[in-house]
């Protein structure tokens, strides 16, 4: 993804819907090249085409949340890579991030990724990795399956790390979701693996939301981006938290 393609998606995340039009005006190139990035974000499942321009999807929609934050939450996921290794069975949770963490294990192949979400499960349909998708009820605008099948589903698989996304992060509440079913699932796949890894972008820290998922020091890390402050910081790790700070424009490996 190119500088000006970034650039659109942050702006549809303020705006919503932009025309081909607008998007000439302001980076002042041809309609055939924007209509061409427009095209490669729909491909990337990142918006929507419209009649004349194109424009973010539903609120509960991964792809919306994708492009918002990108730069952040892409930097995110490719640290998250570097903890998957070579013989892993890991769970992908649900989320935005955990979509684009997805995406950077399409490129391995000797992993088992047990997932709750269709979504995330798509990002590896041309890969090589071995992808097994929990049963349960469907939520078809966050693609996700929950209840008690999905549930008993996860007690039958052995994985050793558990990759959860949430809504929320504070000292008081902990690691939550504004979900009460995706975070009944999420909550049964911290207690199964050994290691527990949460992404999040910093702008969920110091947000409550409605259910929590495990408390700060039921996980081991928490990947994040060079938003979260130093007080912030410090205050999680003597709660023996892990920090892993993602800095914008790295590089996947």
């Amino acid at each position: 993804m190119n500088g000006r393609q970034k650039s659109i998606l942050e702006l549809l995340t303020k705006s919503q819907e932009l025309s081909v039009n607008e998007l000439v005006a302001k980076f002042g190139v041809s309609h055939v090249t924007i209509r061409g990035d427009l095209d490669y974000l729909e491909k990337e499942n990142l918006l929507k085409r419209v009649h004349g321009g194109a424009r973010l999807q539903s609120e509960d929609d991964i792809a919306q949340r994708i492009s918002i934050n990108y730069p952040k939450k892409n930097a995110i996921a490719i640290k998250a890579a570097l903890f998957v290794e070579p013989g892993d069975s890991i769970f992908i949770d649900a989320g935005s991030v955990n979509a684009l963490f997805a995406r950077e294990l399409a490129q391995l192949s000797n992993i088992q990724v047990i997932t709750s979400n269709i979504f995330i499960a798509r990002q590896l349909k041309k890969s090589g990795v071995n992808v097994m998708i929990l049963g349960g009820v469907f939520q078809h605008d966050s693609e996700s399956v929950v209840g008690s099948l999905a549930k008993m589903g996860l007690l039958q698989i052995n994985f050793s790390k558990a990759f959860i996304g949430v809504d929320g992060i504070t000292k008081s509440h902990g690691f939550a979701s504004n979900d009460m079913m995706r975070a009944e699932i999420a909550r049964e796949a911290i207690l199964r693996a050994k290691q527990r890894f949460i992404l999040s972008d910093s702008t969920k820290i110091g947000k409550i939301a409605a259910c929590t998922v495990c408390m700060i020091d039921e996980a081991d890390y928490l990947i994040t981006d060079d938003g979260i402050g130093d007080k912030q910081r410090k205050k999680f790790e003597a709660m023996g938290l892990k920090i892993v700070i993602a800095k914008t424009g790295a590089t996947s490996k």
